[in-house]
């Protein structure tokens, strides 16, 4: 994904999007959606053969009820999160109060004031870790409110192309608010950008969506027509030549088997210990060459014991592809390192002193 992505938190009274996105749940009764109707099976005829007929397509009544369904029982679950200046949204994770929602909504505050659908007034909230690497974290409110509404999670193996999905947050500050799009894509690798607030993180398998996402929408749901969610509305795709505005209808969600992993290890163990994500134990620098164009990643230190290591990588070596992706930058890098699972092994090719070597590697863990 080439398009510079922006986040989606509100700053002020009206700012950029800071990022949102989304992908969808499992459509529900959709197979009549696509094709206009369905065959069932009717009595035999006077002949003994079985006759079909078509089922009645779903009309726009039906499809209002399906959406105006979909809000009254997972709208509720999505909350507004204040932190300093800045408004974002978050998802109740549990009964206990835990909500989830991005680390560049949180940024560096430690006590936020959240409102609920079911409180009149804010509550007070506490950070209890946030994880910019996956752009995620989790709060907790400081006193559960009554009917409180824990979110319905989905399954991110279901989000197929073309489902239906609502964004559901407080774009800017406008609490409660719903979008509606599709899914437009899975499987994106999506690099955010570390100004004004954002984490720098490489995010793999995110979805793209046409739903609306504006400032605010952060760490928000996207859910689908089962009233499930099916990831956290994270970035929105910057169009260069509008001047890096917000680029219509293409927006990313972090999938919500990567929310289930970090927000569940986050309250069970007040941290991140396992993040499924392959690293090489490098810290590493962007090299240009004599045109200045981006050339590849020089290896600045490496960790002891660690994949580069064990591999026999060390400083001043100059990275230039992992497995068949190319690497120019340290964002590229990031994006290759995406793509692959601690403990698989790959290829990396790098040059030292001026010749190009390839070496085999077994990725480590980040």
């Amino acid at each position: 994904m080439h398009a510079s992505p922006t986040r989606a938190r509100r700053r002020g009274a009206a700012t950029r999007v800071l990022g949102a996105a989304g992908r969808a749940a499992a459509l529900l009764c959709c197979a009549g959606l696509a094709a206009g109707c369905t065959a069932s099976t009717a009595p035999a005829g006077p002949d003994g053969a079985a006759t079909t007929r078509a089922a009645a397509p779903m009309t726009a009544d039906d499809l209002q009820s399906r959406y105006q369904k979909v809000i009254k029982e997972a709208l509720p679950s999505v909350v507004q999160i204040q932190a300093s200046g800045d408004l974002g949204s978050g998802v109740v994770y549990d009964g206990n109060g835990h909500i989830v929602t991005n680390a560049h909504v949180v940024g560096t505050e430690k006590t936020f004031k959240v409102t609920t659908a079911s409180s009149e007034e804010p509550l007070g909230a506490s950070l209890v870790y946030s994880y910019p690497e996956q752009d995620l974290a989790v709060i907790r409110l400081d006193k559960v409110p009554a009917g409180l509404k824990p979110a319905v999670l989905g399954n991110s193996e279901e989000v197929q192309v073309g489902q239906i999905v609502l964004a559901m947050g407080s774009p800017l500050g406008l609490s409660s608010s719903v979008t509606q799009g599709i899914v437009s894509a899975t499987g994106r690798t999506v690099s955010e950008g570390q100004s004004d607030g954002g984490t720098g993180a490489t995010i793999a398998n995110m979805v793209q969506t046409s739903a609306a996402i504006n400032p605010g929408n952060s760490g928000g749901a996207l859910v689908g027509l089962d009233g499930r969610v099916v990831g956290i509305p994270t970035l929105a795709a910057a169009d260069p030549g509008l001047g890096g505005s917000a680029a219509a209808g293409i927006g990313f969600a972090i999938p919500v088997s990567m929310v289930r992993t970090v927000a569940g290890q986050i309250v069970a163990q007040g941290k991140v210990v396992a993040t499924g994500r392959a690293a090489l134990g490098i810290t590493a620098r962007t090299v240009v060459d004599a045109s200045y164009q981006p050339a590849g990643v020089a290896v600045v230190t490496v960790r002891g014991g660690d994949a580069a290591d064990r591999a026999g990588l060390r400083p001043g070596d100059v990275v230039t592809k992992v497995g068949d992706r190319p690497v120019t930058t340290v964002t590229s890098l990031s994006e290759a390192l995406a793509a692959e699972r601690p403990g698989r092994r790959t290829s990396v090719t790098y040059e030292r002193d001026g010749v190009a070597k390839t070496v085999e590697v077994t990725l480590g863990e980040q």
